[in-house]
């Protein structure tokens, strides 16, 4: 077999294992859960400004995204998860780990209080941006780092 061959396909390999690896990284997680709240933010964005029809069904998964995610958010910050992976946690995290996890809940308990009230049009969406905004700037004036 050609020498070239099977370094090529040893690299691609080993390359492929890495990414494997760095996709269970809590850092690579945690971000796509916070990418993920963001989607669900978006989406609700898009209704509370009118660029998007009103949709109770974009509402619920985005009020159930927000929810879900967020309870398992916090488990996402194991001990030795405070640098690397160009994370932006806060190293105030693992300094209050209980206050981190308050904020967490909080917006859970917020996002399941929206839910069940269920905004019925684009002014509601917006109140509830806003109170779902103010939990989330909360912990991350605390918890993230500064750009």
């Amino acid at each position: 077999m050609n020498m070239k061959l099977v370094l090529a396909v040893g690299a691609a390999l080993c390359l492929g294992i890495g990414a494997v690896h760095a996709a269970d990284e809590p850092q690579v997680v945690r971000q796509a859960m916070m990418k993920k709240i963001g989607g669900a933010m978006g989406a609700l964005s898009k209704i509370a400004k009118g660029e998007e029809a009103y949709s109770a069904d974009t509402v619920k998964a985005s009020l159930t995204t927000i929810d879900e995610t967020i309870k398992a958010f916090p488990e996402q910050f194991p001990e030795g998860s405070e640098t690397g992976m160009k994370t932006e946690a806060s190293p105030k995290i693992w300094e209050d780990m209980d206050g981190f996890k308050h904020e967490a809940a909080e917006l859970a308990e917020v996002a399941e209080a929206e839910l069940a009230a269920m905004p019925a049009d684009p002014a509601a969406v917006g109140a509830t941006m806003k109170k779902l905004g103010a939990v989330c700037s909360d912990c991350h004036e605390s918890y993230r780092m500064k750009k």
